[in-house]
């Protein structure tokens, strides 16, 4: 944990120059809400880019759990997210059929260990596509 803390300080600290790559994968800063307080949430996660689209993947290291920003975003889909120093205002949605299959092989060809993580944990992986609604920066 105290590695993502420091991630997401530098993160936020260089307006997004220091931390958007991360062992040569693309990282944004998402804000969500907070499912029982309401109070926002931060945190940095690996992305791909599909169809004008953000994708993201509620691995949580092949935990038997979703992660928490998953689990906000399922109560308030709309969250915020910077992109190096480009914020924007997205609206989540959980991939389904197909479309999860496709999304699922993009992400784990940039990221190999998602297919680990798959295989360790009984639920399935939700692959998460934050839609852009405007761009706030």
């Amino acid at each position: 944990m105290q590695f993502m803390d420091g991630h997401l300080q530098r993160y936020l600290d260089s307006d997004g120059e220091d931390g958007h790559m991360l062992d040569g994968k693309p990282c944004l800063l998402m804000t969500t809400r907070g499912r029982t307080t309401g109070e926002p949430r931060q945190v940095v996660m690996f992305y791909g880019y599909h169809y004008g689209a953000y994708v993201a993947i509620a691995s949580m290291g092949g935990s038997d759990v979703h992660p928490g920003w998953y689990k906000n975003l399922l109560v308030n889909p709309e969250a915020q997210i910077q992109v190096k120093g480009d914020r924007m205002c997205v609206r989540a949605r959980t991939a389904e059929g197909e479309e999860r299959e496709i999304l699922w092989r993009e992400m784990a060809a940039m990221y190999p260990s998602y297919d680990d993580y798959q295989a360790v944990t009984e639920r399935v992986i939700p692959v998460v596509i934050l839609e852009v609604m405007s761009v706030t920066s």
